[in-house]
């Protein structure tokens, strides 16, 4: 449950007589309509209402929605009210003789007069639409429909625009109660019910007045509006507890998957085994490697030159077997997509040929399947360099910068956007094992530096080959991997 279910139970109790205790000493609702009778009738007297608006429409048993009190009474609004009527009609302008009340100047149940825009009207008009202490606004149409506003401390001569309705409760009429049933399931309901089949949701005068709403004796409504007022604030309490417990609930998978990724590539997510062959043999058969593709024309020199890491670069302790190394001096090949006019909608084609490798495929971790372009294989002729394949890692520059996939191994033919760089990796080493380091927040923290978590931040192709991640031997990557799959299989199931 909720706050607002919460809330909606409370006053639902609070309508039905079960909120608080009905005393046999208080005067019963109908003496309360009785009066309220009386007032009317002097009222029509005085010339202030008609006869028809001492009309009472019956109430069946059928219109009643759930048993009340005995001491209670269902009455309907048009009783309880000496006028229900649409606002006045005119254009909001800075100056006038009087404040204009707009459905959008009434914010979470409040309004600052200071902002109302002011409109012209005639004396007569003034004397019709002119707002009170203690009127009830309605909205009557659009996505407010139904909210209410009681007037307050009303310092202005103010009047009300034609998309409200003001509900003008006689003097023996608590207007907070009034405004209390408002906030109800049953009130909602009933204006649902009464709207229902129209193209806009859209409430009348008419339906309004139609309204059944349940009267507890004078004394008990104090006492449930005592109450509720003294268990609203618990409510909202309740639901900033919910609402953390909720962000909570959303965040832990994430931060799971982040602290289990980060014990993977620490060391300490499975054990080393004495007998795997330590990742500095592994790096001596990726530089013989790198010399071979040297040698057959397919690396220049300076692809061979590491850059030695300090010790201020390490950012923790990794087991001896593991090596700290830079992302571009364990690949065999990288590439930036294609820059300016080289890729342009210009070259973007409907047939299926080579798909485009956008920032919007780049999950957090995984390949999206969104956002479809392709361009030709006449086009990919004039930037070759930039083609990805099958297992290549595919990194983002930019929003949010440093996310990795895997290149998919499909029929199609990829080539990266602008915003995207590719590494080739040696089959020396688990590319997947390598796609979770990149992904991993001590990477990240190499991507953004000390403005972690803006996602404007951009990196490059030189930047990212400079990046360090921690390399286990060969067999232990493939351990880890396992296992970490296994684990954020396990935090799926979570959502």
């Amino acid at each position: 449950m909720n706050a607002q279910q919460l809330k909606n139970a409370i006053l639902q109790e609070a309508i039905e007589g079960r909120l608080v205790p009905q005393d046999p000493n208080d005067e019963p609702a109908s003496v309360l309509l009785q009066r309220i009778r009386k007032e009317k009738e002097r009222l029509v007297k005085e010339g202030k209402l008609k006869k028809k608006d001492l009309e009472v429409k019956p109430i069946s048993e059928d219109e009643k929605p759930f048993e009340i009190p005995e001491s209670w009474e269902w009455v309907r609004l048009s009783s309880l009210s000496s006028a229900i009527h649409y606002g006045f009609t005119a254009s909001a302008a800075p100056t006038g003789n009087a404040r204009l009340l707009r459905i959008t100047d009434i914010q979470d149940d409040t309004v600052d007069w200071k902002s109302v825009p002011y409109c012209t009207t005639k004396d007569k008009d003034l004397k019709t639409y002119q707002l009170k202490n203690r009127d009830i606004l309605i909205a009557r149409t659009g996505g407010t429909i139904g909210k209410t506003y009681i007037v307050r401390q009303l310092e202005d001569v103010a009047v009300f625009a034609s998309y409200l309705i003001r509900v003008i409760p006689l003097e023996e009429i608590n207007e907070e109660f009034l405004k209390l049933f408002m906030m109800t399931p049953c009130y909602w309901k009933q204006l649902i019910d009464a709207s229902s089949g129209t193209g806009q949701p859209n409430v009348n005068g008419q339906s309004l007045s139609n309204l059944i709403i349940p009267i507890p004796p004078q004394e008990e409504q104090k006492r449930i509006l005592s109450k509720y007022k003294e268990l609203l604030p618990k409510v909202e309490e309740y639901g900033k507890a919910q609402e953390a417990l909720d962000k909570l609930n959303t965040e832990l998978p994430e931060r799971l998957k982040k602290s289990i990724l980060q014990e993977a590539i620490s060391g300490r997510l499975v054990a080393q085994a004495p007998n795997d062959e330590p990742a500095s043999v592994l790096l001596e058969k990726i530089r013989k490697e790198k010399a071979q593709l040297l040698k057959a024309g397919k690396l220049k020199k300076k692809d061979l030159i590491e850059t030695p890491i300090n010790e201020d670069e390490i950012p923790f302790e990794i087991p001896d077997s593991w090596e700290w190394v830079r992302l571009g001096d364990i690949s065999l090949d990288s590439a930036d997509g294609p820059f300016g006019s080289n890729l342009k909608k210009d070259h973007y084609t409907t047939s299926k040929e080579v798909r485009i490798i956008q920032l919007s495929n780049i999950g957090e971790l995984g390949w999206k399947d969104a956002n479809t372009k392709y361009t030709t294989y006449k086009h990919l002729e004039t930037i070759q360099r930039s083609e990805a394949f099958a297992g290549d890692i595919i990194i983002a520059k930019m929003m949010p910068a440093g996310r990795a996939i895997i290149c998919p191994s499909d029929d199609n033919k990829y080539v990266l956007s602008s915003d995207a760089v590719r590494f080739d990796f040696s089959n020396y080493l688990f590319k997947k094992y390598l796609y979770y380091s990149i992904n991993s927040s001590i990477f990240k923290s190499q991507v953004y530096g000390n403005v972690q978590g803006i996602t404007r931040v951009r990196t490059s192709l030189t930047k990212l080959r400079n990046y360090l991640i921690p390399l286990p031997p060969l067999a232990e990557q493939h351990r880890i991997v396992a296992k970490l799959e296994q684990l954020l299989g396990e935090i799926d199931k979570l959502k």
